[in-house]
């Protein structure tokens, strides 16, 4: 059972949090040029990637109750961090892209937050949360 989690654990991650990912992180420069149908789908990715990205730690709770390390500390911190990630982009990163993608549609300068240092710091948390779950520091399992 727990290959089968940690299977659909870590390509759920890669199919899920790649992309949107990677979109969030396009999506300033192409807001720079002003490239609307661009914009459009980089947000729409964006928004239902995040939506479907949920099933990532929902399989990793899993795995981890499986495997009864759910009060490790790396895994501790892994959660935290996908909570911070999570957090950057249903408060910030989505929002901000809307407001973005709002006026330029009106012809107006868009303002708000810097995406695109939301964006490197969203992505820079999954960095870090993937090597906490390769280097394991202070894990018990011997996995």
């Amino acid at each position: 059972m727990n290959k089968v989690l940690l299977s659909i654990h870590v390509l759920a991650a890669i199919v899920l949090i790649g992309p949107v990912t990677v979109a969030a992180s396009l999506f300033p420069r192409h807001a720079r040029l002003k490239e609307l149908g661009v914009l459009r789908v980089l947000h729409r990715i964006s928004t239902v990637y995040s939506l479907a990205g949920l099933a990532v730690p929902v399989f990793g709770i899993a795995l981890a109750a499986q495997m009864h390390v759910l009060t490790e500390a790396w895994l501790m911190i892994s959660m935290a961090l996908t909570v911070v990630a999570a957090a950057l982009l249903a408060v910030a990163i989505v929002p901000g892209q809307q407001r973005v993608l709002a006026a330029l549609e009106k012809d107006e300068e868009a303002s708000g937050p810097n995406l695109a240092m939301l964006t490197g710091f969203f992505a820079l948390t999954w960095a870090i949360v993937v090597v906490l779950m390769i280097v394991r520091p202070g894990s018990t399992t011997n996995v």
